[in-house]
């Protein structure tokens, strides 16, 4: 059974969240709930397979450090936000959130994002979708570090497995950010299905130099 930790603070959201999750086929599994991250570290959410994750939080600005930590520690966070702002949304697809839900996109989509989360895949619901496809930034698609960290060292090795060794994470974590960054350029209508034509496309976007590879 798929586990999840909810960060938010309105017990409606967490009480609407536990019961469609409850209703999924197959069922997923509400761990623990509440209106701070430390719900997420702690067990028994600090071992669920999905973080939902409020970026409001009740403060005056989006939660970007706690969804950067919990990136960095190979957590999968599905953002769930009342917030539809196109850089709120893009900002955190870069720091490495596994997806963008407004609140208003409903039990549909964000129990397909929990499942898609739990087993590595990818789920673009339509209001990313739509920041993707209107997203004019320089230099764009924007890569997180992670992304980037898992890119070269990809480059130099010969195997994904090898990557996550010298990486210290999953193979599956490895698959994630790969698909992630393909799936992000073929957002922006260049696609990238190689090894090789990703190493164009980052060579081209300035996100490695020549030299590192």
């Amino acid at each position: 059974m798929i586990s999840v930790v909810v960060v938010d603070d309105h017990s409606v959201v967490i009480a609407g969240i536990r019961a469609w999750c409850a209703l999924a086929d197959p069922p997923i599994k509400v761990v623990d709930a509440g209106p701070s991250v430390a719900v997420a570290w702690l067990d028994p959410g600090g071992s669920a397979d999905v973080v939902v994750f409020d970026m409001q939080l009740d403060r005056t600005g989006p939660a970007y450090a706690d969804l950067k930590r919990l990136v960095d520690a190979g957590r999968q966070v599905v953002v769930y936000s009342g917030r539809t702002d196109r850089e709120t949304m893009l900002t955190c697809m870069d720091i490495g959130a596994f997806t963008y839900l407004t609140k208003a996109e409903g039990e549909e989509h964000l129990v397909a994002a929990i499942q898609a989360a739990a087993t590595h895949g990818t789920y673009t619901p339509p209001m990313l979708s739509g920041a993707f496809g209107t997203d004019d930034r320089p230099n764009r698609p924007t890569l997180a570090p992670r992304e980037k960290e898992v890119l070269l060292e990809w480059f130099h090795c010969e195997s994904k497995e090898m990557v996550a060794k010298r990486l210290g994470i999953t193979a599956s974590r490895v698959n994630h950010c790969l698909e992630r960054v393909r799936l992000k350029y073929a957002k922006v209508g260049r696609e990238a299905p190689t090894k090789a034509a990703l190493v164009a496309r980052l060579i081209q976007d300035g996100h490695v130099d020549v030299d590192e590879l």
